[in-house]
């Protein structure tokens, strides 16, 4: 078989448990807790109206403008998994509309993020369906391949593997590697904490802000 024509599974699904805890916590804080290094880039966008996004990645690597593979995908994923889709960035051809969206939705797929293109926006829009893009057109995709499911790809700067835990908000989008997941969570955790209370101070007014003139100080600013 052609190494363009691996159709594989997840190796490994992450505890249903571990994602929930996730996806209560920000992508801010997730991606804090990750050195800042590992988020997707800001050109991916929710496209949908509001509404989380969390669940193993179920990737697929496809020729930029085809949707074979994606297909495919819609009809093999599991309940619960992320369809993560990359198209290479480019923005000629859609590669899911409302039809393929409605489809995810119907077989209890998560969500989906497309590196490339939608089409049909209106409609994406205007519901809760978690579906992520870094751009919209009109023109359609084609179906010729070639293509890959469940091998590692990259989103605009983030790698992202079979069954990484995908999270995604109004910000954007983080991907876990199970590896981490535990540790990641337990930081996200602090960090709110730490907002919270920090909140509380502004609120009340009695936040110290004397490291700000520290900080200038110590960098050779004259006030």
């Amino acid at each position: 078989m052609s190494a363009s024509m691996r159709i594989l599974d997840i190796p490994k699904r992450p505890d249903p448990r571990l994602v929930a805890e996730l996806a209560k916590m920000v992508t801010p804080h997730l991606s804090d807790s990750m050195e800042r290094l590992y988020a997707g880039g800001p050109q991916l966008r929710p496209m949908h109206r509001e509404g989380k996004l969390a669940g193993p990645a179920y990737t697929v690597k496809t020729t930029p403008g085809d949707n074979l593979l994606v297909h495919k995908a819609l009809d093999s994923a599991q309940k619960g998994d992320v369809i993560v889709v990359d198209a290479g960035g480019i923005c000629e051809n859609a590669i899911i509309g409302e039809l393929m969206m409605s489809r995810a939705r119907q077989r209890g797929v998560a969500g989906i993020v497309i590196w490339g293109a939608i089409r049909d926006s209106a409609e994406i829009a205007a519901g809760t369906y978690p579906v992520y893009a870094s751009g919209v057109t009109h023109r359609g995709p084609y179906k010729n391949g070639p293509g890959e499911i469940n091998v590692p790809i990259n989103m605009g700067g983030m790698a992202v593997n079979p069954g990484d835990i995908i999270i995604g908000d109004a910000d954007g989008l983080v991907a876990i590697p199970q590896d981490q997941a535990e540790r990641v969570l337990a930081s996200a955790k602090s960090i709110l904490e730490k907002e919270t209370a920090a909140m509380k101070e502004i609120v009340a007014g009695t936040v110290d802000r004397s490291w700000v003139d520290k900080a200038l100080r110590e960098k050779g600013y004259k006030q």
